[in-house]
């Protein structure tokens, strides 16, 4: 089974233009996800999918892969399918190109799972043991089946407990899961999932998740105790500089 990993790159970021090229202690951004997914045993060939020129030419300076695409993709997903098509490959993952502190062992536990088990797509989430992330809008929650496979996802506070209060844990148990975006597609499903226009929910939470279950994806959540940080702020920067630093002194 042919594994290919794409991290979709685009200069245009809302809140940090060019982040993809901001250095983080003395490398630009994209070149710690490379080097992360790169550590991915599971992972065949890594590319950067971008539109832009700048971040190219820097990718292929320190010897990354890169395929060039449309710029007026709504999406990063949109831009992955554009990234494969004509390349054979069975599983493919997307690795958020603003996560610089990706953890290898998650991408080769979800691809493991993928590859064992007949699920269409594959994500991860983290227990959400936090009353004020647990609140926040930006903070996506999951709930899940027996399986693990994927009931729902949803910026609100799900699920709703109705005799009042938010109860973190039962039995031991986290109730609430923050949603890790890492995903693995079978490519004729990823295919078909960016054939489909956005359906209401979707439209409605902001989650391009939301589409893939609208048409019946069968979708696997892995969980993990590790949330990854991405960039999207000055502030972000100082705090995962200051992350990996410790990781480095720590082996």
């Amino acid at each position: 089974m042919r594994v290919i990993g794409v991290i979709p790159s685009r200069w245009g970021s809302t809140r940090l233009p060019g982040k993809s090229l901001l250095p983080i202690c003395g490398k630009p951004l994209v070149q710690h996800v490379v080097e992360r997914a790169q550590a991915c045993a599971a992972l065949d060939a890594v590319l950067v999918a971008t539109d832009d020129d700048r971040i190219r030419d820097v990718v292929q300076s320190f010897g990354g892969r890169v395929v060039m695409t449309r710029s007026d993709h709504p999406s990063g997903t949109d831009r992955i399918a554009e990234a494969i098509t004509g390349l054979e490959a069975d599983l493919v993952v997307n690795l958020q190109g603003d996560e610089p502190l990706l953890d290898p062992a998650l991408v080769d536990c979800l691809v493991q799972r993928m590859r064992n088990e007949t699920w269409d797509m594959g994500t991860a989430a983290a227990p959400l043991l936090d009353e004020n992330a647990l609140q926040d809008s930006s903070v996506v929650k999951v709930v899940t089946d027996a399986r693990q496979q994927a009931l729902f996802f949803s910026r609100s506070v799900i699920p709703y407990n109705r005799d009042g209060g938010a109860k973190l844990l039962v039995a031991g148990r986290p109730v609430y899961w923050r949603h890790i975006g890492l995903y693995a597609y079978r490519q004729e499903f990823l295919m078909r999932l960016v054939a489909e226009p956005p359906c209401l929910l979707e439209q409605m939470e902001k989650l391009e998740q939301l589409r893939a279950l609208h048409i019946g994806c069968r979708m696997l959540v892995i969980e993990t105790k590790e949330t990854s940080v991405g960039v999207d702020t000055p502030a972000d920067v100082v705090m995962v500089e200051r992350l990996l630093q410790e990781q480095e002194r720590h082996g």
